[in-house]
């Protein structure tokens, strides 16, 4: 691509990884509640998802979203559920969870491999990421050369501004985590965190076939 393209492509991928949603929504609450460095394993696992996505967008799946009905609610559906039942777990936390290290029977690697788990799950499972890879990479490509170098260019430079999101907002979360160390304040945080899931995985709910 051109330099003004790239210029392009990257302002549109900063705009969109710095917009609040699920991913970053899920940085934050981890970031408060963990802190800093756990974030990280649930970031990877979201940005491994964002190259999962991209690879399906571009491998058709986001033209079959688009065609078929039932494919298209099955995934929305997944991922409304997948939300709410974090808001679940967010809403019904233990105040305790600001000022206490993770429970002394999980293991650290155990608690490295959920949170990756969640990241990964969450970009996954969001019908509107494989829908705006498929409406955003036929701009930018190039059909007269290779697919492959394009597809890890434009993927990694979208990676790349999704981590640096959550980077950007982990470090807003951590100066507030001590604020939050008061149970009150924390019943506060994972009520408006796990209402915010919720809230999300209902939107995704709303989400309407672009073909209908």
């Amino acid at each position: 691509m051109t330099t003004s393209a790239w210029l392009l492509f990257i302002t549109i991928s900063l705009v969109t990884a710095l917009s609040p949603g699920p991913g970053i929504l899920l940085a934050v609450s981890n970031a408060v509640a963990w802190g800093p460095r756990k974030t990280l394993w649930s970031s990877a696992g979201n940005v491994l998802g964002v190259f999962l996505v991209s690879a399906a967008a571009m491998a058709g799946l986001g033209t079959l979203l688009h065609t078929s009905a039932w494919l298209f609610a099955a995934l929305k559906t997944a991922g409304a559920v997948y939300l709410v039942y974090l808001g679940w777990r967010q809403w019904t936390s233990k105040t305790s969870m600001f000022d206490t290290p993770l429970p002394a029977q999980t293991s650290s690697v155990k608690s490295h491999v959920a949170l990756f788990r969640q990241g990964l799950l969450v970009a996954l499972t969001n019908p509107k990421s494989i829908l705006f890879f498929t409406a955003l990479f036929p701009q930018f490509i190039r059909p007269e050369t290779g697919m492959l170098p394009q597809f890890l260019a434009l993927t990694s430079a979208f990676a790349a501004c999704v981590l640096t999101s959550h980077l950007a907002y982990v470090l807003l979360a951590r100066h507030t985590r001590r604020w939050f160390g008061t149970p009150h304040r924390a019943r506060i945080f994972n009520r408006l965190c796990g209402g915010a899931f919720a809230l999300l995985g209902l939107s995704l709910l709303r989400l309407k076939n672009p073909s209908t």
